[in-house]
């Protein structure tokens, strides 16, 4: 019969909302031009960029849970939506790799940027520096935790166990929190600031952008507990969660690197902030 489904994939119907993002994305973009240079209307243009943005996430998602409900995620679908995580992420590891990049270029060949730095890194500017044993190696620890906790709970959804799964997710995401607070408290009291040097503009670039991956990753684990509650995972079928698990690693992974190359070797023999 015509129009007769023969195929294990899943044809998505019109949707409008591919469209609004990407229109959304270029008004995000274009706002930010705005406001970094001060022209007027910037602050509008970001702010209307940023609703579309999250109006786009919310109702795209919201119809990928609804087509994994209704049954529409085959095994192909699955593993190809594996395959698209894996290159997210892959793509996320290159956008910290240029990070990383700048933040060992400035350390190693400071006598590049002697008019900036002073020939020597951590520059002359630069009185104190964070002590990486202090409040960095608390949110270390946070952070390896909640890695034990996101696996406890896939462990437990494998295995049937809903109210491990629950616990697992809530104790993951309370880390989350944890670690966010602690990240804004270590800002508020940092011994220099965001601008002024390639020290503290690579160390706040690097460890901000890593504190919104993990601020997503938290919203993305909350959506998946509220999805918890409501039964939507089996223990053959959790693509959802399996996606926001590889996330969560991968943020706990970044950390690991920040913290060892940015925290502990990029500030050796630097004197420590003592706040």
């Amino acid at each position: 019969m015509a129009g007769t489904k023969n195929h294990d994939y899943h044809i998505l119907p019109t949707d409008p909302w591919p469209l609004i993002g990407s229109i959304s994305a270029l008004t995000f973009t274009s706002g930010m031009v705005l406001f970094m240079h001060d022209m007027a209307y910037g602050h509008l243009v970001v702010g209307l960029g940023i609703a579309g943005l999250i109006a786009t996430f919310f109702s795209w998602f919201s119809n990928i849970v609804k087509e994994a409900q209704a049954g529409d995620h085959t095994p192909v679908v699955q593993l190809h939506m594996r395959y698209g995580m894996i290159l997210f992420i892959a793509s996320e590891v290159m956008f910290f790799v240029g990070w990383f990049w700048s933040w060992f270029d400035f350390a190693l060949f400071p006598s590049q940027l002697a008019e900036v730095v002073g020939g020597q890194f951590p520059p002359k500017g630069i009185e104190a520096i964070m002590d990486p044993f202090d409040l960095p190696l608390l949110n270390t620890m946070i952070l390896l935790c909640s890695g034990t906790t996101v696996t406890w709970a896939h462990h437990s959804l494998i295995h049937g166990d809903r109210e491990g799964l629950k616990k697992g997710l809530w104790l993951t995401i309370l880390l989350g929190i944890l670690f966010s607070a602690i990240q804004a408290y270590e800002y508020a009291h940092a011994p220099f600031g965001f601008g002024g040097n390639t020290y503290s503009s690579a160390f706040y670039m690097a460890t901000g952008f890593h504190g919104f991956h993990v601020l997503v990753g938290t919203i993305f684990l909350i959506v998946n507990l509220v999805r918890a509650y409501k039964g939507h995972f089996t223990p053959r079928q959790h693509f959802g969660f399996e996606a926001a698990a590889w996330y969560w690693h991968f943020v706990d992974v970044v950390w690991l690197f920040l913290f060892v190359a940015i925290y502990v070797w990029g500030g050796w023999g630097a004197p420590m902030h003592v706040g």
